[in-house]
């Protein structure tokens, strides 16, 4: 039980409502469909979730391999402000490379092993979405693509948790694809590729010094940044207004527009980092939970984490009106 905790720990398991929500919106969505199976996709929801674990494991092997730890101490020692801190448990030495490649391979067999479950009874589709993800996942950090080394891991993001992930899931579910999901699936994406989007920019100046070219840093512009963030913002609320307009979602989807005060309230926060990173915030309640606060000022995060947290309560927020919509629609 420890090693299994051991390792959720270290997959980055607070990181599975990116995940997670879009997985069970696919489910709801499915559920007021034909052909609906619940036990398809509750296992579907269990392979997304073994498949992000493994995946972000990999993410952690192959940055290592490439990096290793000394960019990040010395980073540390000259004083820049970022989450550097990554992979611990490598090296601190508690596990080896060898046994952290069996881990990934562990989370991935069981992913795969579900993957082939749905197989059988839902045909070729699922199968090629599967082949798609694995492919396009690895080669987030891994060779010989490394996306997220060219500036193209947040796009890569936000389309294997948004179209891949919500289509996949929907499909294993119900037996078939409709439009509406596409309409759903894009802005999902789109506020999860923005929670890593956000960590980029908080993390610039480190990241152009250690080499790692996020999206943020191929902008290189401050400003540059902060306009495709708000361009972000404005085409997930947009797509579904749009999908509202053509017919294709019902316009209860409009409650979506709910969570408008805190994509403004990010914005906002994010601006203030690039032209006053000094200023302080504390939350506000529109800004959902926001976990320890006097914990994370103490171990002075308070400024990485009341953003961070922010833009993945817009995503949970977000997500859960759909669900609740997409049982009355």
């Amino acid at each position: 039980m420890n090693t299994i905790r051991f390792w959720f720990k270290n997959a980055r398991s607070t990181a599975l409502p990116q995940s997670l929500l879009p997985a069970i919106l696919a489910v709801c969505l499915a559920a007021q469909t034909e052909g609906f199976s619940i036990y398809l996709g509750i296992l579907a929801v269990l392979g997304v979730i073994m498949a992000h674990l493994s995946l972000n494991l990999f993410d952690d092997y192959f940055d290592y391999r490439v990096k290793g730890s000394e960019f990040r101490d010395a980073m540390a020692r000259k004083g820049f402000r970022a989450r550097i801190a990554k992979c611990h448990y490598i090296t601190s030495g508690e596990v080896t490379l060898k046994q952290l490649l069996i881990a990934c391979l562990v989370f991935g067999a069981i992913a795969l092993a579900i993957g082939c479950i749905i197989w059988w009874f839902r045909g070729n589709f699922v199968l090629w979405l599967a082949l798609i993800t694995a492919v396009l996942g690895i080669s987030y950090s891994g060779a010989p693509l490394r996306l997220s080394y060219h500036g193209l891991g947040e796009i890569l993001i936000g389309i294997l948790f948004g179209p891949v992930l919500m289509i996949g899931v929907y499909y294993s579910a119900c037996g078939h694809f409709d439009w509406s999901v596409v309409f759903i699936s894009v802005p999902v994406g789109l506020l999860v590729a923005n929670i890593v989007y956000v960590h980029a920019i908080m993390d610039y100046e480190p990241d152009k010094e250690a080499g790692k070219m996020t999206f943020a840093v191929l902008l290189k512009d401050k400003r540059l940044m902060l306009f495709c963030s708000l361009i972000i913002l404005i085409a997930s609320f947009g797509i579904i207004i749009s999908g509202v307009l053509s017919g294709y979602l019902s316009y209860y989807y409009l409650f979506t527009l709910l969570t408008l005060p805190m994509a403004y309230s990010l914005f906002y926060l994010m601006t203030a980092f690039v032209y006053h990173p000094e200023r302080k915030f504390s939350p506000r309640f529109w800004m959902g939970p926001m976990g320890d606060w006097q914990r994370l000022q103490a171990m002075n995060l308070d400024w990485f984490m009341i953003r961070w947290l922010l833009a993945r309560n817009l995503l949970s927020f977000f997500c859960l009106i759909l669900i609740i919509v997409g049982f009355i629609a």
